[in-house]
């Protein structure tokens, strides 16, 4: 039985390009494949640019995320992953881990798309990713652009929490 239909939200558009880094786990990684293949078609659908990393697990996927952020120039990220309730809570502690890490990377000011799928069974997980089905893959792409585009609508200011350098250095002090 078909659930009811769900607003999707057109691409937003982007005067200047757009970089977008596709983090997956390969686990499943025909589960995985579908996922990629739809953030793809929805980052090309949108002219955006995308690198693509694969990491070991869901756990892996927020700390890539905050490596590239600290360490390259993408505009956003799409984390994209599955995870399948087993027999111990391990599904648990990776379910709420991951998304909690995301969030709060999220809450920093970074443009995430979570594409992570949390399900009971390899059969709804196939549904979910399926580019022509569900499509979350895609649909963890087009989150990510929805931030990038109001982030740059708001100008992306810088506010910084403590003491800048600027501040430092006027006061003084030793910049580190």
């Amino acid at each position: 039985m078909a659930g009811p239909s769900h607003y999707v939200m057109p691409l937003p558009s982007f005067d200047t390009p757009v970089k977008l880094l596709i983090v997956a786990s390969p686990y499943y990684k025909d589960i995985s494949d579908n996922q990629v293949a739809g953030a793809i078609a929805v980052a090309e659908a949108a002219g955006a640019t995308h690198e693509i990393v694969h990491v070991p697990g869901a756990l892996e996927i927020p700390t890539a995320i905050g490596i590239a952020e600290r360490m390259s120039n993408f505009d956003g990220y799409v984390a994209l992953g599955c995870v399948i309730r087993g027999e111990t809570t391990h599904y648990d502690t990776v379910c709420n881990d991951s998304s909690r890490a995301l969030q709060l990377l999220g809450l920093q000011g970074l443009c995430i798309g979570n594409g992570i799928l949390t399900v009971e069974t390899y059969d709804q997980a196939a549904v979910r990713a399926d580019p022509e089905g569900q499509n979350k893959g895609g649909g963890a792409a087009a989150a990510a652009l929805h931030l990038i585009a109001l982030g740059r609508k708001w100008g992306q200011s810088e506010k910084s929490v403590g003491f800048t350098r600027d501040i430092l250095l006027a006061r003084g002090g030793d910049a580190v």
